[in-house]
């Protein structure tokens, strides 16, 4: 089977369990393009049984790919990295049609991608563990790091490629084998995409898996995750609502979790700053992916001073940008996921104009396709601005201040805690703020949204907690401590 042939027709997918494609019952769903509803894939509907496989598969390949010698696992990885390289033309496509993504999203997800395989292939050679000093005479102590065993991943439509590759690739990378379940919205690029990549590449049969439902059927793919002893770990990509719900039932199961939330992600502009470049930096953070990542901005606090300077060059910036198919390499701006979503945008623009914003530019849409907006002067009482509830869309609000302190405050006023930029020439000042502000990510002179493979991206607040990167080591794997002792033991009786 090939994943990209949808990328140019409809297909038919399949669950991917013990390294065969499988479906054993037939059930499909449809998976459509968010621009046109035309059919991109008719995908496989599994539920209890085809998770239960899954596991089963996974747990009994872990002891094999734990015990892996790091130059094989080095060996796959690499390969998988170039086949990503050498596939690009067709992702990008499927990436379009299935997710709505822009050419420029989609390629900057497969170098993050490829990057992250690349990085993760050397891992296997780094130091595991710690010889500790012990006061018993004789005694040798050890602390080495294993892997967990099963670690299943709820997977994202929204940077749908990229962020599957972090739920699954950090956890095998330090030996664990998974069960992926993709968003009903992209399966393809969320998941079976992988399974295809991995599978030419030559990973052993059990260590990755996918199973695939159809919309609103999640939970009985989710039950299995936590009743199953040999499920270790949940690592989740979504909404803190959703999070919320999954925590409670990870603590009656005693299971870990991993959770990368959302974000409110402000951008402080101070009265310093080249407002070119924060022009340039606010463009790429609020509307990458029309505004529908975790990390894209939400809000700019602009110095007064700038203010009037950084709206008009920031709408004749945004109103530059082409919206359309995302097919067309020089569109920026696709549809929006699904009606849901337009919505919401539509909802939150109208609310904040009610109560007396000022629309600077956006505002409009056609179908799915929303223009991407500016909105000024909006009240503190506009669900848009509250900072409590990301508005998943291109959709930003920007304000003006007199003490930058103030700003600082209120930039974080918010649950979220997960990425924040600050523009300044001064560097120092721009790092004493940002050492200050609660967040688990912040850029001086760069995007909310400047993410490499290799930093370590998570959240604090309601963003969720661990780590991407190599730091993911202290969410994937246990602590085991070990002694040997040379000389006798001597006991209080």
């Amino acid at each position: 089977m090939t994943i990209t042939d949808a990328a140019h027709a409809p297909i038919a997918t399949s669950h991917f369990i013990d390294g065969r494609w499988s479906d054993a019952s037939g059930a499909t769903f449809p998976v459509r393009n968010p621009l046109d509803d035309a059919l991109v894939a008719d995908a496989a509907a599994g539920g209890r049984a085809e998770a239960e496989a899954a596991v089963a598969a996974a747990s009994a390949a872990f002891p094999a790919w734990a015990a892996l010698p790091p130059a094989r696992r080095q060996q796959l990885f690499l390969t998988a990295a170039d086949i990503v390289d050498r596939r690009q033309e067709e992702i990008i496509r499927l990436m379009a049609v299935e997710g709505g993504s822009s050419r420029a999203f989609a390629a900057f997800q497969i170098r993050l991608s490829a990057a992250m395989l690349r990085q993760a292939a050397g891992w296997g050679y780094l130091p595991y563990g710690d010889v500790l000093r012990s006061d018993v005479p004789g005694r040798t102590a050890t602390v080495t790091r294993a892997p967990l065993g099963v670690v299943a991943g709820f997977t994202p439509w929204n940077g749908a490629f990229y962020l599957a590759w972090r739920t699954f690739l950090l956890p095998m990378a330090f030996g664990n084998t998974t069960v992926v379940k993709p968003s009903e919205e992209a399966p393809l690029t969320a998941g079976l995409l992988h399974a295809e990549i991995l599978a030419e590449a030559g990973f052993p049969p059990g260590t990755f898996n996918v199973v695939t439902h159809a919309p609103g059927e999640a939970s009985a793919v989710a039950d299995v995750f936590f009743e199953s002893p040999a499920v270790r770990c949940i690592n989740f990509t979504g909404s803190d609502r959703t999070a919320r719900i999954l925590g409670e039932r990870a603590g009656r199961a005693l299971k870990r979790m991993v959770l990368e939330l959302g974000g409110f992600n402000p951008v402080l502009v101070l009265d310093d700053a080249d407002v070119e470049e924060a022009i340039e930096a606010v463009t790429f953070g609020a509307f990458l992916h029309q505004g529908q990542v975790c990390m894209n901005t939400r809000k700019v606090y602009v110095a007064r001073a700038l203010h009037d300077e950084f709206v008009a060059g920031l709408a004749s910036r945004v109103d530059a940008l082409k919206v359309g198919d995302p097919t067309d390499p020089e569109v920026v701006i696709g549809p929006l996921i699904n009606d849901r979503a337009v919505a919401q945008v539509e909802g939150r623009v109208r609310d904040a104009l009610d109560r007396g914003a000022t629309l600077v530019t956006g505002g409009e849409r056609d179908g799915r396709l929303y223009r991407p907006t500016i909105l000024t002067d909006v009240p503190s009482d506009a669900v848009c601005t509250t900072g409590c509830d990301e508005t998943f869309g291109p959709l930003l609000v920007i304000e003006a201040f007199d003490d930058p302190e103030r700003a600082l405050a209120d930039a974080q006023d918010t649950p979220y805690g997960l990425s924040a930029a600050i523009m300044t020439r001064d560097r120092a000042r721009g790092l004493d703020l940002a050492e200050r502000l609660h967040a688990g990510i912040v850029h001086v002179n760069a995007p909310t949204m400047a993410s490499e493979a290799a930093l370590p991206v998570g959240g604090v607040k309601d963003s969720g907690w661990g780590r991407s990167g190599y730091y993911s080591v202290e969410d994937f794997t246990e602590l085991r401590l070990r002694t040997v002792s040379s000389q006798p033991g001597r006991y209080p009786f």
